[in-house]
């Protein structure tokens, strides 16, 4: 009885002296490693979240630990839980960070990539929505793709900025939030402080983008080849104001 006892008393200890956080399935997750002098940027992600609008900046972001003399990105997961996400598609992708839970870093850069109920219900996610738009007012940069839009929108960020969404979703966008400057046949709109793009496999090009915008044109470059994409910013159907 009683080496059951220290035994468990050891397993406690042990939980209690962790850093890292316990999801669902009783295994430990540690927190990311953020890197000094480096850009936070956060991704949100909730069950539905699209894999490429993810994955794609994702990449993007990433890959600039690997590029020499600029200020690289501490790239991350947050999400309302710490267990499992399910994308659209399936995948099972575990948060970093609870941010109705833990202690949040400073995010420079927020990313909204689409899930499958941008649309509806979780726009009435208030905890979400009211988060969304507190950690904007602090961010440096603030970016959507494809319907992570209407998340921005819902949260009252794009009421003086012009923005677009998936093609196929404009007409509902402009139709939700009918005192918005919404533009459409282009990839990505750059205003302010918010870049929002049409998403898709075209979210490689929005992310692309505020690399240039902020490292310049040849590190852009060096990305896009490394992750075997073709870029030339002059090419892209884009907006900056």
């Amino acid at each position: 009885m009683f080496k059951i006892f220290t035994t468990c008393l050891l397993a406690i200890l042990i939980l209690a002296c962790n850093p890292a956080v316990e999801n669902a399935n009783n295994t430990i997750h540690p927190k990311p490693t953020l890197e000094p002098n480096r850009y936070n940027v956060a991704f949100l992600i909730m069950d539905g979240v699209f894999n490429t609008e993810l994955t794609a900046p994702f990449d993007i972001f990433q890959h600039t630990i690997f590029r020499d003399s600029i200020k690289a990105m501490n790239t991350f997961l947050v999400a309302d839980k710490s267990s499992f996400v399910t994308s659209f598609e399936g995948m099972r992708i575990l948060p970093d960070y609870n941010y109705l839970t833990d202690e949040m870093p400073h995010i420079d850069i927020l990313v909204v990539p689409s899930a499958e109920h941008h649309l509806d219900t979780d726009l009435e996610n208030k905890e979400m929505i009211a988060w969304v738009k507190n950690v904007s007012a602090k961010a440096q940069f603030v970016t959507s793709h494809c319907d992570g839009a209407f998340v921005l929108a819902k949260a009252g960020l794009l009421e003086n900025s012009a923005s677009t969404t998936f093609p196929s979703d404009i007409e509902a966008y402009k139709k939700m939030f009918p005192t918005l400057d919404v533009r459409k046949n282009i990839l990505f709109v750059h205003d302010g402080k918010f870049i929002t793009s049409a998403g898709g496999a075209k979210s490689f090009e929005a992310a692309l983008y505020l690399c240039e915008f902020l490292y310049g044109k040849e590190v852009a470059k060096r990305l896009a080849k490394g992750l075997v994409i073709d870029w030339d910013l002059e090419t892209v159907p884009h907006i900056v104001i």
